[in-house]
């Protein structure tokens, strides 16, 4: 069975930084490109980090949105299957639901976490 479990979240001020955590268990997953997404209430999911299978080889971040880079960090642990999402200088706008998503190469399957909420606010 395969699991993603985001953890990290919570209630940050502005300003302030939080490490969010994506635990994999069920897959190979030092294969999987590894993504982050956030969904705010009534916004579309949008993606803020990518990473590739190593880590080593750039992806481009073309869509990832300017509000976000040089903000966000994505790393990963493939010794702990594990993928982290370091966020700084978080806004009021940074506020919602942030999944991580495992993209298995093909024809392998992706996968979504439940998602850990991240509200930032005074």
């Amino acid at each position: 069975q395969v699991q993603l479990v985001e953890s990290g979240g919570g209630l940050v001020q502005p300003g302030g930084s939080l490490r969010l955590s994506c635990v994999a268990s069920g897959i190979a997953f030092r294969f999987y490109s590894m993504r982050w997404y956030r969904q705010a209430p009534g916004k579309e999911r949008e993606l803020v980090a990518s990473i590739s299978p190593t880590g080593k080889t750039p992806i481009p971040d073309a869509d990832i949105p300017d509000a976000v880079k040089g903000r966000f960090t994505i790393s990963r642990d493939n010794a702990r299957d594990t993928v982290y999402l370091q966020m700084n200088s978080l806004k009021p706008e940074d506020t919602a639901v942030y999944l991580c998503y495992a993209d298995g190469p093909p024809p392998f399957a992706g996968y979504w976490g439940q998602g850990t909420q991240v509200t930032v606010s005074e």
